[in-house]
């Protein structure tokens, strides 16, 4: 695939990761909910191999208080490598250093205060600069042959302009998304002719939901910088991304894969089960559980 000459090159992402994880409570109330584990590894760790793997060589994370583990989980630690070294535990040393990032590759900025999505992507306008980038919502997790930001930007190789990955919901829970108005349709890809923040079912455009994974220009923070306040008195990105709407290409991109809402008890549960019956490790013997336990339920 030729990459669209009149569009510059995705490198950077931007993963928003300042907030409480309050549903989570108490798990939450010292470690970052962005540490808890998806079957091995943590949320954030599925975010960053997927914006890895997708070619992304700067990692801008926006933090808030107490989220320094989230740093030092990325960091370099030569005491439990030299242990594993020494134990000869090669297998677990590979998953140590694969959780590292090399110099120059992860940058953070804080948002001080809670003020919405749009505002922690506002925090970030200066480590991305006049470049697109990809946002990354840890608690969305896309399990897919082909990393879900991969597909995105082989996408956007060819378009260019805007790009947010979707998905379709129920009529009634459109009040919990980002909804698109949409266009033309050509495979993959839907044209975005508006986007409204959580509309009540009855006033929804579509059922075409916004779910968390971007590729958007910087003139998104010229909208951004004006601070205002849209669903829930919060500074929304999707009232920024509408506004690009007619003077930049914007699409809904429908990717291969199965979307989980980690940012929610059940959805983190079920996304548990889902990545460990795919381990090729233990996925036999996690799907004999899964399938006891709801032989069991039945009794």
């Amino acid at each position: 695939m030729t990459q669209n000459s009149s569009w510059k090159r995705v490198r950077k992402a931007v993963f928003p990761v300042a907030g409480l994880g309050t549903r989570f409570l108490p798990a939450t109330k010292v470690m970052p909910k962005e540490m808890l584990p998806l079957v091995d590894r943590p949320l954030i760790q599925h975010a960053f191999e997927e914006a890895r793997q997708a070619g992304i060589e700067e990692f801008i994370f926006v933090t808030g208080r107490q989220k320094e583990m989230l740093e030092e989980h990325f960091d370099y630690q030569p005491e439990l490598e030299r242990t594993l070294e020494a134990r000869n535990k090669q297998d677990e040393l590979e998953k140590v250093r694969a959780s590292e990032m090399g110099e120059s590759q992860l940058f953070c900025t804080r948002q001080a205060k809670p003020l919405g999505l749009g505002h922690a992507i506002w925090c970030a306008r200066k480590l991305v600069g006049n470049e697109p980038f990809a946002i990354m919502l840890p608690d969305d997790v896309v399990l897919s042959k082909t990393p879900c930001l991969k597909q995105m930007i082989e996408a956007y190789d060819e378009t260019g302009g805007n790009l947010v990955a979707v998905m379709d919901v129920p009529r009634e829970e459109t009040n919990k998304y980002g909804i698109l108005d949409v266009g033309a349709q050509n495979g993959a890809l839907t044209e975005v002719k508006g986007l409204v923040e959580k509309p009540k079912p009855e006033e929804a455009p579509s059922t075409l939901s916004v779910i968390g994974r971007y590729i958007l220009q910087p003139e998104v923070f010229d909208h951004l910088s004006r601070f205002e306040k849209g669903a829930g008195g919060e500074i929304q990105l999707t009232d920024a991304m509408a506004k690009l709407i007619g003077s930049q290409p914007f699409n809904g991109f429908s990717y291969e894969g199965q979307r989980y809402d980690c940012g929610s008890r059940i959805g983190f549960i079920e996304a548990n089960i889902a990545f460990a019956m795919q381990d090729p490790e233990i996925g036999k013997t996690v799907r004999s559980i899964v399938k006891q336990q709801a032989e069991n339920a039945d009794l």
